[in-house]
């Protein structure tokens, strides 16, 4: 997964070093959302320009023809000041039939029209609420995890994606028994 923000923090700057370029944004089925420089089925084109109306010198991104009229960009959707898996820790170990408690981190609240999906391993939990900051995963066999935590809004439609966090669980065996401290 570092590898591919790596690659495509890569594409982005040498996209904005040329002057102009094509970027193509899409959401996949779990609902995150992409950017390449290659087009996809149903993917978004933006064009953007190393030449930027706002200053700020990092681009200006655009879906048409500029007019020359400077517009306010709407508010993003999902400006959440903190988000993140608060619980389990990285790299976090738990043994035997240890409950692991899960967590998220949001800050401000979650908004009316959003929604949580939670997903271990690449897969979705399906048994969270749509709303559940916080819930307790039992019986994980031995392995290593990793959860995150996807806020989708329903009126933009615009998802966003915490940071994945692994966790491991260990079962005792004959040779390295649990120990209770």
């Amino acid at each position: 997964m570092h590898y591919w923000r790596l690659s495509m923090a890569c594409s982005l700057l040498v996209a904005f070093a040329a002057g102009a370029a094509v970027v193509y944004k899409w959401t996949d089925a779990d609902g995150v959302v992409h950017y390449s420089d290659q087009s996809m089925p149903g993917a978004e084109r933006i064009v953007t320009s190393s030449g930027s109306a706002n200053g700020n010198g990092i681009g200006d991104a655009s879906r048409g023809p500029t007019t020359g009229t400077p517009t306010k960009a709407p508010a993003a959707a999902l400006d959440y000041t903190r988000f993140a898996v608060a619980s389990p820790a990285k790299e976090q170990v738990f043994f035997g039939e240890e409950l692991v408690p899960v967590r998220l981190q949001l800050e401000p609240g979650l908004k009316t029209n959003q929604t949580i999906t939670w997903h271990l391993n690449g897969k979705q939990l399906d048994d969270q609420g749509t709303d559940s900051l916080g819930f307790a995963l039992k019986g994980l066999p031995r392995g290593t995890y990793a959860i995150t935590a996807t806020i989708t809004d329903s009126v933009s439609g615009e998802s966003q994606s915490s940071d994945s966090v692994t966790f491991y669980v260990k079962q005792p065996s004959e040779l390295e028994p649990l120990r209770k401290k």
